[in-house]
């Protein structure tokens, strides 16, 4: 199921497909992202947030709910509902087009890191995943949401996992294919000569 899913995505990515995802991901990282950090600050009137932690406990979640207020978290939550429904898929389609184009031109069909392409989709449900965890706990704040507020930390720490793992792969992926280049580059003037 999950080769049969990657391979699907590979066949999806194209060049042309690959190079769309990668302006749309540049276009919403120069354009989007700075106004949407700016934004939370100044609803929250606080710089820590759990999505863009790597490591935090349930009581440091309350005590960013606490420093939040009521008006920020109101805004913490629409920003999961809005702005966060967005981002995970635009960086999302961007590695899962790149890895999976670099990895189809240099790799052979067949090897298991043709997989590869499937970390992005994970980090994209776990993204999806924690903040619902997180604007849960958020609405329910002063009340203690038991389980989900354990559960956050754990899925925001699994997303950065696979979130920064997929960045890595990519990296990985040109060096296999700046590899296979030279090494075809190499043959032909072989060939030739």
């Amino acid at each position: 199921m999950f080769r049969k899913f990657s391979n699907w995505l590979r066949k999806k990515s194209s060049g042309w497909v690959t190079l769309i995802a990668l302006i749309i991901f540049i276009l919403f990282t120069a354009l989007v992202l700075p106004g949407q950090a700016s934004n939370a600050r100044e609803n929250t009137g606080f710089d820590r947030s759990p999505d863009m932690s790597f490591f935090y406990s349930a009581d440091d979640l309350y005590q960013m709910a606490e420093a939040y207020g009521e008006t920020g978290r109101a805004a913490y939550i629409r920003a999961r509902f809005t702005f966060d429904l967005i981002w995970p898929l635009v960086y999302a389609m961007f590695l899962i087009t790149s890895i999976s184009w670099l990895y189809g031109k240099a790799v052979k069909p067949g090897s298991a890191w043709q997989l590869a392409n499937l970390s992005p989709v994970l980090g994209m449900a776990f993204d999806y995943l924690e903040n619902i965890a997180s604007s849960t706990v958020m609405a329910r704040y002063p009340s203690r949401t038991l389980g989900i507020d354990q559960l956050a930390p754990l899925l925001t720490l699994v997303k950065w996992v696979f979130v920064g793992g997929s960045f890595l792969l990519l990296a990985i992926g040109i060096g296999f294919a700046l590899w296979h280049w030279a090494q075809n580059k190499l043959a032909s003037k072989a060939r030739k000569g």
